[in-house]
């Protein structure tokens, strides 16, 4: 399955597509009005194909804090050196221009689904016939012993892209003749299943050139992960000798750290590191858990065919934040959700017509230069979960001709998304 821009949007678009019909009036208001909070692959999408495809039946606001969205799909180019910042950063201005989305830039902290009301930080109240989440994730408090967000300067995740990705990336190029790299891996589920070990290739990439002697350590408390043998391979091609895996046989599954001191403990074992990446276990956005939408899970349960809240007919639930049954946490999976929330929304606001929902992912990995890996599969609705159809992945052992053409197609499927987004 090879992707590019210009099949990436057409897909999309084809995915979305509806049949006009005359509009159902929310009471009290001359439009029916849909709120998104934010403003990632979920929301700004869903913000986009909302405004686009009602032709201005319906009034769309989107929230989110940020005035420059850095995407955490790409992020690991940046802090290997393929990106620059701003090459992963993102306006807003589109969105609003050319399709009328009102976007604010504030927090929202409260949501009433009794009165259907979104609270703001700044002390607003935005009024809502539907409500479309998409807050990403947050971190479990006390998931990694030692660590709380208070350290993040002193130990970052980098698991939100921006000024996290920034002070990661300094630190590795400040790491000392010889130094270690240590990253303590998140628990099963969270946000891009290759992304850690994507990174860690990414690190490798800059420590080859910059300090080859360096070492990366890998904490890791699952017994495998995505993609594994074909970052084996790749590590061993590229770096051999230069990182290390430790999964829960051996104690990567027992881990603490200590940010004052610098060191990190795995199974009794302490290291002194100069560059320590904690990626703790994840949960829904706080806004989604304040709503009461989450459950003991930590994320949201949806209906797979509308991506609405199990608990909240009103309310749709998108990306990292969701139980989306098979679909991995993806900026890739949030798009193709908010489409199928987009165009649930539109039908039941306007009476336009609804399509089946299908769903697809891809997620690739860039190992060294012109080194791309790849891993997706397409899904259906069922009233369960969103179930797997057929995959793909890459095959260890391909030739650089196509592990080029891959990072290629990465590179296009990266610029088709982002337009998606944000127009």
């Amino acid at each position: 399955m090879t992707i590019d821009r210009r099949t990436f949007i057409g897909t999309g678009a084809l995915a979305a597509a509806s049949l006009a019909a005359p509009a159902v009036l929310a009471q009290g208001s001359p439009r029916p009005r849909v709120v998104v909070i934010g403003g990632g692959a979920g929301g700004a999408t869903a913000a986009r194909y909302i405004a686009k495809d009602s032709k201005g039946e319906i009034d769309v606001t989107l929230v989110d804090p940020t005035r420059t969205y850095f995407t955490c799909f790409f992020s690991n180019l940046y802090i290997g050196g393929f990106k620059e910042l701003d090459d992963i950063g993102h306006t807003y201005g589109s969105l609003a221009a050319d399709y009328g989305v009102n976007v604010l830039h504030d927090w929202a902290v409260e949501v009433d689904r009794d009165a259907r009301t979104v609270t703001l930080a700044g002390g607003g109240t935005l009024g809502y016939d539907k409500l479309i989440l998409s807050p990403g994730i947050d971190f479990v408090d006390g998931s990694v012993p030692g660590w709380d967000i208070t350290q993040q300067n002193r130990m970052p995740h980098s698991w939100k892209a921006g000024s996290q990705t920034q002070l990661l990336k300094a630190q590795i190029e400040a790491m000392p003749e010889g130094g270690l790299f240590a990253m303590v891996a998140p628990p099963n589920p969270y946000r891009c299943p290759p992304g850690p070990y994507e990174r860690v290739s990414m690190v490798a990439h800059v420590l080859k050139q910059m300090n080859p002697t360096a070492k990366i350590l890998i904490a890791d408390p699952k017994p495998k992960f995505s993609k594994q043998a074909l970052f084996e391979e790749g590590w061993q091609k590229h770096y051999g000798g230069m990182v290390e895996w430790i999964g829960p046989d051996f104690g990567g599954n027992n881990v603490s750290v200590n940010p004052a001191e610098m060191t990190i403990d795995i199974d009794g074992m302490v290291e002194t590191v100069d560059v320590c990446n904690v990626i703790p276990a994840q949960k829904a956005g706080r806004i989604a858990e304040m709503a009461g939408l989450t459950d003991d899970s930590g994320f949201c349960q949806i209906v797979p065919a509308t991506m609405q809240s199990r608990m909240d007919e009103d309310v749709h639930v998108l990306g990292d934040a969701t139980n989306a049954g098979d679909m991995p946490k993806s900026g890739f999976s949030a798009n193709s959700q908010a489409k199928v929330a987009a165009m649930a929304v539109r039908g039941a606001l306007t009476g336009s017509k609804v399509f089946p929902a299908k769903f697809s992912n891809t997620c690739w990995s860039l190992i060294d230069s012109d080194d791309g890996i790849k891993v997706g599969a397409t899904y259906e609705a069922t009233e369960e979960k969103i179930a797997k159809v057929d995959g793909f992945i890459s095959q260890t052992g391909e030739d650089s001709a196509t592990r080029k053409a891959t990072y290629e197609e990465s590179e296009g499927w990266y610029s088709g998304i982002t337009a998606d987004m944000f127009g």
